[in-house]
């Protein structure tokens, strides 16, 4: 592996932005406010930020890939190489792809989840994000129990969160617009979609048990656990008692800040932010943040988000550049357990980005360096030559 030498930048080291020099050696950071030495390899990083790569714990914008209009289909590895290439131009080094594995047929379906989850473990060599599997576990969907069981027993699920859109659903139903989207997603007909709702609904007693079940496996497993959608504080404390330390979404600000006050980690969207409110018209991500009820944001539907939301709290004033990119970055991976990453020092995983912040609100990025290697740069004039060279030829030539 080729050593990276990044002159000069403005990096974010610790909480404060400082103008230094980074050296890469392997997959790490070896050294801060470094000389080039031998590095065969150096990158112009003057006048660009240098920042940790992003960490997206929740990201499902794959699907769009692999079903771009309803009921057109494309092949799962074609879907995840682009989903790659999307994840890593937009700043993120380490994606959790959001994974429904739900009771209805077809792209969310458990037959769906088990093809992703094999292909997502055959294409990682392959992949330049470091590619993991969160699964989104639809609580109705018991006839899954005991597969996913195994997967969470044989270390093969990163993340499991617990969802349910059942109410949404029934109430959706009546709704032309959101039925019609929900039916051409499955591929069954409009009868054959209400028949199937209807007997998943009839066992609704049986949920609590499987969702306690499935809790004790994966804490038996040491995999971390998400709630989805909390709509009361109780509900996020029966998620906690279960190990579920992750709350994502709470609908609420008094859910928010009952997460909060356990130290439980609140994940919102960041498209959220971008956009300035949700789009189901629910909480509004930026408020909890001014009020210290979010600590990490994940891109959700859209993999720009993440870096543009950063830029666009600081713009705003709800908060300085340096928190608002941990919010992004080392705040998903405390909430992950990714202790190597989120950071910029010395002995840390090498997922590095560089910055253009010249223009408000819409930050370019340059290059990313993911696990130590150089795999997006926009700007090849940004490359240097030789280490003997004087930096003057260089601008000369």
């Amino acid at each position: 592996m080729t050593d990276i030498f990044l002159e000069g930048g403005r990096a974010l080291i610790g909480t404060e932005i400082v103008e230094t020099s980074l050296s890469v050696s392997g997959i790490d950071i070896a050294e801060i406010d470094a000389s080039r030495g031998r590095a065969r390899l150096a990158i112009d990083a003057r006048n660009l930020l240098v920042l940790p790569g992003i960490v997206d714990l929740h990201g499902d914008a794959f699907e769009r890939q692999m079903m771009p209009r309803a009921g057109v289909d494309f092949p799962i590895d074609v879907a995840l190489a682009d989903s790659d290439r999307q994840a890593i131009s937009n700043g993120i080094t380490t994606v959790f792809h959001a994974t429904t594995c739900s009771w209805e047929p077809g792209l969310r379906s458990a037959d769906n989840a088990r093809r992703l989850m094999e292909a997502i473990e055959r294409q990682r060599p392959q992949f330049a994000a470091d590619t993991r599997f969160h699964l989104r576990h639809e609580t109705y969907n018991l006839d899954a129990e005991s597969e996913i069981s195994e997967w969470l027993s044989e270390g093969r699920v990163d993340l499991f969160a617990f969802n349910d859109h059942m109410d949404g659903v029934v109430a959706d139903i009546s709704n032309p617009r959101k039925r019609n989207r929900m039916v051409e997603r499955t591929g069954l007909s409009s009868e054959a979609f209400d028949q199937l709702v209807e007997r998943v609904v009839s066992r609704k007693a049986e949920v609590p048990d499987s969702v306690s079940r499935l809790a004790a496996a994966a804490r038996a497993a040491g995999v971390r656990m998400l709630s989805h959608d909390d709509a009361t504080p109780a509900m996020r404390r029966e998620f906690r008692e279960m190990g579920a330390m992750i709350a994502e979404f709470p609908i609420n600000e008094e859910t928010a800040r009952a997460a909060a006050s356990a130290g439980d980690a609140i994940v919102y969207g960041a498209p959220n932010v971008v956009r300035g409110g949700s789009h189901t018209g629910w909480t509004r991500a930026s408020d909890m943040i001014a009020k210290g009820l979010c600590s990490v944001l994940a891109s959700d539907y859209y993999y720009p988000a993440q870096l543009l939301a950063a830029f666009r709290l600081a713009a705003d004033g709800v908060l300085p550049l340096v928190k608002a990119w941990d919010l992004i970055s080392a705040g998903p991976a405390r909430a992950t357990g990714l202790s190597d990453r989120g950071q910029l020092a010395q002995g840390r995983r090498a997922d590095i980005l560089l910055v253009d912040d010249s223009a408000p609100l819409r930050p370019r990025l340059v290059a990313v360096i993911s696990g130590g290697k150089l795999v997006h740069l926009t700007d090849a004039t940004r490359l240097l030559s030789a280490a003997a060279t004087p930096r003057e030829a260089v601008v000369a030539a």
